[in-house]
């Protein structure tokens, strides 16, 4: 697998693998997350492939998952209140928002998730509290649950999460 920069020409593809995705997580137990807005809308994606922060997942050359990452300090004004917690780490982060595969191979989302954590070496991301694949996900390679954020596209709290190199368990 590997990672790039979205292209315009890969616009439909992404649409798709968020389609796949809604329907992935209401059978999953998640219809709230992503459904009943029709997240993400296109405007987004677009805007996120201009400004370059929209990247895929190819396998054989062929896009099967998606995803937004930036990284700095403070880039994510959601994150400036955290509720139930706290970060455990100051410094400049990445984010990852809107990750999706397309289901047909097994470990991407993991490795779209620790491309971006090879960019930066803390990552921050967040996600609905009925997403328990993501949940899972995510414990699963290391990230800490710090606290409850709230978006501004619903009312609905999401679990924040954040893994670091300069926090070690023990």
């Amino acid at each position: 697998m590997k990672i790039r920069h979205t292209a315009e020409q890969d616009f439909d593809r992404v649409m798709a693998i968020y389609a796949h995705a809604r329907a992935f997580m209401a059978a999953h137990g998640n219809p709230n997350q992503w459904g009943p807005t029709h997240w993400p809308p296109e405007a987004l994606i677009h805007a996120d492939i201009a400004a370059g922060s929209s990247y895929v997942c190819e396998q054989d050359g062929r896009v099967i998952g998606t995803f937004y990452f930036i990284q700095g300090k403070e880039i994510e004004p959601t994150y400036a209140h955290i509720a139930d917690g706290r970060w455990r780490d100051d410094s400049p982060y990445g984010v990852v928002h809107r990750i999706a595969t397309d289901g047909t191979v097994r470990g991407a989302g993991a490795f779209c998730i620790d491309w971006a954590y090879a960019q930066c070496g803390h990552l921050r991301i967040d996600t609905h509290g009925d997403n328990t694949v993501m949940q899972g996900l995510l414990k699963k390679l290391g990230f800490v649950q710090c606290g409850i954020i709230h978006v501004v596209e619903d009312n609905d709290p999401r679990i924040a999460y954040e893994k670091s190199e300069n926090i070690r368990e023990g």
